[in-house]
């Protein structure tokens, strides 16, 4: 099996995250792990084709806003909220309220 890059805390980048977060399809998976916590990649329901779901899924674990776990053939999704906090203090809660503002 091959790596799956994930940057280390310190590697994270403002501008990596934000443009990450800048999808309203991974803004939608965001908001679902921070609901639902560590979760199968198929387990989120994202109604799109499987190579434009994993596509998001890269997205967001390049830019370190989530954690891609491998067991076995499944792969386990969840948010870095410790890292990006570290980070970027209050970042990611602040687009969680916001995204909640605009649910229908």
């Amino acid at each position: 099996m091959r790596h799956l890059y994930q940057p280390d805390r310190a590697d994270i980048a403002l501008a990596d995250v934000l443009y990450a977060l800048s999808d309203p399809v991974r803004l939608q998976i965001v908001r679902e792990l921070a609901e639902r916590g560590e979760t199968c990649c198929g387990g989120l329901g994202v109604p799109m084709p499987k190579s434009s779901v994993s596509y998001h899924f890269k997205v967001l674990r390049e830019a370190g806003v989530t954690r891609t776990r491998v067991e076995g053939t499944q792969r386990f999704i969840s948010l870095r909220q410790d890292d990006l906090e570290m980070r970027f203090p209050g970042l990611l809660d602040a687009v969680l309220r916001a995204t909640e503002a605009h649910l229908p």
